[in-house]
């Protein structure tokens, strides 16, 4: 039975809780921007080549993404394990987690980069322009080889992150971004001897930079000896397909979980472009705004797997419960101030991004509306980390399923189309989704928190 602690121990407790979540979430956040940033850069080069080029590029990446991130999802099997048997200084534990990690990885890259190899029959099947379909198929196979650059890239970073190393992968990725915008240069327009390779030169720039990560964090980790004491010679145990199942199955439900929130959001998009160009426009840079502010509890959410899988390793159930609970704070105070900034910069922000002043004025007027959307987010997606961290992945899959297909797409068709409220339904109605998802893991989290619903993974090796 625990005992609660003194109240002035407790506020210091919290204290220094705050004060490593933050150190451990501000990393990831300039990661997370670091990642996306690649994405601008490429869009930004692939738009000189023409319109018809940018088209492309942005059909495929929809299924390019889409495919990754339900194999990044995968690869997150991994967090709980690692995080738990670092906490409780079972170094062979973490060593074959990683080991495991990187095999499923592999293994999972297989069939995803099959699917890669479909993005042609997938975009015509899904009604787009057959005139685009070549150029963008042609775009997404030659990134197949890097889905496995990819995986195994997120299963090291992974293995840092669940240590509480974090800085890693922020400087690698910074890195990336240079080495993505000089490959783009080189291989769409041309230079340093290059043929003008054009669209295709922009999907082999993608696929060398994320080569380019895999490699630079693997020569970080040996060069710094960031494996010392974490690491074991290969052995036929990491192959173990008992333990390999096991991973998987905590990591499907993330997969399934990420599938579903971008399928949502896709979704969201094809019914904004029924409303015509104007809608979908501002549309397009309303969600563009809220998923940079994503990255700001995105980054809490990965240090909540980091420390309450930590703590629950070391049996801390209090310290646990504790760091759980401030980081959902800390996710909904973030997004808070961005709800802020959206409201209060209105009607500036879309101006960044277009001079249509019909455009912009939708913008301002949704944004409100993605200022309310913004905090029940932040509470979701911290909360799906505290879930990682107790190595309890199933719940968040099925509240995304309820709160995004069954309530919120409903509702966002119902109130932009049927009810004629245009783009602002649709907005409500991922908002009252969203509401869903982050009110049912509160509440499971309150029931059911680390210190008494989490998986015992410590001795998984």
């Amino acid at each position: 039975m625990e005992v609660e602690e003194p109240v002035e121990a407790a506020g210091a407790a919290r204290g220094r809780e705050v004060r490593k979540l933050l150190s451990l979430s501000t990393p990831v956040m300039a990661a997370q921007f670091g990642s996306m940033t690649m994405g601008v850069v490429d869009t930004m080069m692939v738009g000189r080549v023409g319109v018809e080029a940018l088209a492309c590029a942005a059909m495929a990446n929809a299924w390019i993404y889409a495919v990754l991130l339900f194999g990044q999802g995968f690869v997150h099997g991994i967090d709980p394990v690692i995080t738990q048997n670092h906490g409780a200084r079972n170094a062979a534990g973490v060593a074959l987690a990683l080991q495991r990690g990187i095999v499923l990885a592999v293994v999972v890259s297989i069939p995803l980069a099959g699917l890669l190899l479909l993005t042609g029959p997938f975009l015509l099947a899904a009604g787009q322009d057959p005139r685009l379909v070549g150029g963008a198929d042609l775009y997404a196979r030659v990134q197949v080889p890097s889905v496995a650059f990819f995986l195994v890239f997120v299963a090291l970073r992974q293995y840092l992150q669940g240590r509480g190393l974090v800085r890693p992968a922020m400087w690698v990725i910074l890195i990336a971004n240079l080495f993505n915008a000089l490959a783009n240069w080189v291989l769409i327009f041309g230079h340093l001897g290059s043929p003008a390779l054009g669209l295709t030169g922009a999907g082999i720039a993608t696929t060398l930079s994320r080569l380019f990560m895999l490699v630079g964090l693997a020569v970080f980790i040996r060069y710094f000896q960031l494996h010392r004491g974490f690491w074991l010679p290969w052995r036929s145990s990491a192959f173990d397909g008992a333990a390999l199942r096991r991973i998987a199955a905590l990591g499907a439900p993330v997969a399934i979980q990420m599938g579903l929130e971008v399928g949502a959001f896709s979704t969201g998009t094809l019914l904004a472009g029924r409303l015509g160009s104007v809608d979908l426009a501002a549309h397009t840079i309303v969600l563009n705004m809220a998923a940079l502010s994503f990255m700001l509890p995105l980054g809490i959410s990965q240090a909540a797997v980091t420390r309450v899988g930590n703590l629950l390793g070391r049996r801390d159930g209090i310290g646990a419960r504790r760091a759980a609970w401030i980081s959902i704070g800390l996710g909904a105070g973030v997004m808070a101030a961005s709800a802020l900034v959206f409201v209060s910069l209105r009607h500036v922000l879309p101006a960044l991004y277009t001079p249509a002043p019909d455009v912009v004025a939708v913008a301002a007027a949704i944004l409100p509306i993605a200022a309310v959307f913004q905090v029940f987010d932040g509470v979701q997606v911290v909360g799906c980390g505290v879930l990682r961290g107790m190595g309890r992945t199933r719940p968040a899959a099925w509240f995304n399923l309820l709160g995004y297909w069954l309530i919120g797409l409903p509702f966002a068709a119902w109130f932009g189309l049927s009810m004629g409220w245009g783009l602002a339904g649709i907005w409500w109605g991922f908002a009252l989704g969203l509401a869903v998802v982050a009110g049912a893991l509160a509440i499971l989290l309150f029931l059911r928190g680390p210190e008494r619903g989490a998986a015992d993974l410590v001795d998984e090796t």
